[in-house]
């Protein structure tokens, strides 16, 4: 078995050195005090005082740090840095002779270096409650000393000096017991005997009687601002019923004409409607024109052309015969004659210049002469007779297609009869045909009515020159 007895000496100094270690920081945390923020400690006792309180008392201050304590060596006591605050209500007398009450607040703390700690340690430590009485005590003393001399008005005016004077009064008493004044404020002052009240009422008379003065010159300058203000409306409302009036009659013109629109627009409609029919009635005009033109005048003149052609063509040809026949009749009469002109002749010579010569020469040449007479008629007779042919054909033209050729002679003097007839619309500038294609109808009827009397004379003279008579068509047909 192992010996242990070398080591309880050692453990026993270790445990003693542990239990010594103990104590020792039991102690020193018993002893050790730290001051707060808001307080001084005061240690006196077996200590050194600082410079600051060497000389009255030996004491120690500590602000802001820790201090060792030995107990029944040493006393630590705390002394708070707090702010503190006083109520003044002080009874004073003003140089005057009037008596005041003035109320105030006196706002103080101990002064944070260590004169003011050593000045208030020593008046009030363990005491602080009684340094509201005593500060109370030194500004009432002041605040009377002061106000004694200066009067309600200055007191009035000069708060602030007031206050400031008081504060440097009581500076010296303040900084022996140690404290500091953060702030004073006068509250309020009051008069007893109503000096204030009457001091006031001159300057309220005063006021009041401005007060009325400029309340009455407001008034004048309102009413004439009124009146002024009441003559720009009556010339506003003067002018407003003149835009009333023109507004109203431009209104009642833009009615008048909306309700003239309505007729008006029917009207235009209506004329554009007759224009277009008229424009129509034109185009169904050339329409039936150019169908007769197609349907009847083409045909007919085409007809009559044919005709004409071989009337013209027999006239031609009967007209060649009949000059080739009296040229071959002159030609025979002149042979004729030469032959009787050779054989007188012949006949006088070998009669050897006779008496009966002479008479065979005259009747010789009385025989040429009447043979060329011979030639002449017939060509005459020809040239007739082949006139004769070329009206007989186109009488014979007419006595067959009658219709046709009376329709193409009124087709080619169509334009000059309507013309004739449309005469009296020709000084016309502008024309309204009312309703419609009823009306273009009438007024085409009526121009063909005037037409229609042109047209018995132009069929008389046509059925004449054929050599019979007809009945005049009738407008209407």
């Amino acid at each position: 078995m192992p010996d242990f007895s070398a080591f309880f000496p050692l453990l026993a100094i270790i445990v003693g050195v542990v239990v010594a270690i103990g104590f020792i920081w039991m102690a020193t945390r018993l002893m050790w005090k730290v001051a707060e923020p808001n307080e001084a400690l005061i240690i006196s006792g077996l200590t050194r005082g600082t410079l600051e309180t060497r000389a009255g008392m030996d004491f120690k201050i500590v602000t802001g740090k820790g201090a060792l304590v030995l107990p029944g060596l040493q006393t630590v006591r705390a002394l708070s840095l707090t702010l503190n605050e006083t109520e003044l209500k002080v009874s004073c007398v003003t140089s005057q002779g009037i008596q005041v009450i003035v109320e105030g607040v006196v706002i103080y703390k101990i002064g944070d270096a260590p004169p003011f700690i050593a000045n208030a340690a020593r008046r009030f430590l363990g005491q602080q409650p009684k340094m509201q009485s005593q500060v109370y005590n030194v500004f009432e003393g002041h605040l009377r000393s002061i106000i004694g001399s200066m009067t309600v008005e200055e007191i009035i005016r000069e708060r602030d000096k007031l206050g400031s004077q008081v504060r440097s009064a009581s500076g010296v008493e303040m900084e022996k017991l140690g404290l500091v004044v953060d702030s004073l404020q006068i509250k309020d002052l009051q008069d007893p005997t109503g000096y204030i009240e009457n001091i006031a009422k001159p300057h309220i008379a005063q006021v009041k009687m401005e007060a009325r003065i400029a309340e009455a010159t407001r008034n004048r300058e309102a009413a004439e601002k009124e009146a002024e203000a009441a003559a720009l409306i009556a010339d506003a409302q003067s002018v407003s019923a003149i835009r009333q009036s023109v507004a109203q009659a431009n209104a009642e013109r833009a009615r008048a004409n909306a309700a003239q629109a309505g007729p008006l627009a029917d009207a235009t409609a209506r004329q554009q409607v007759v224009v277009q029919e008229t424009e129509v009635a034109k185009l169904e005009a050339d329409r039936e024109e150019q169908k007769l033109q197609t349907t009847i005048r083409k045909p007919a003149d085409a007809k009559a052309y044919a005709k004409r052609t071989e009337a013209e063509g027999q006239k031609a040809a009967d007209i060649s015969a009949a000059e080739a026949l009296a040229r071959r009749t002159e030609l025979e009469a002149q042979a004729t004659a030469r032959r009787t002109e050779l054989q007188a002749q012949a006949n006088a010579t070998a009669a050897a210049a006779t008496a009966g010569a002479t008479k065979v020469t005259g009747e010789a040449e009385a025989a040429a002469t009447r043979a060329k007479g011979d030639a002449a008629a017939s060509a005459i007779k020809a040239k007739a007779l082949a006139e004769a042919e070329g009206i007989k054909a186109r009488a014979e033209a007419l006595g067959t297609n009658q219709d046709a050729v009376i329709s193409q002679q009124l087709a080619e003097n169509l334009p000059a009869i309507v013309a004739a007839a449309a005469e009296p619309f020709s000084h016309v500038g502008q024309m309204t045909v009312l309703n419609g294609g009823d009306g273009v109808n009438k007024m085409l009827g009526g121009i063909l009515a005037q037409a229609g009397h042109y047209l018995p004379a132009i069929a008389s003279a046509l059925g004449n020159g054929r050599g019979t008579k007809r009945q005049p068509a009738s407008p209407e047909a």
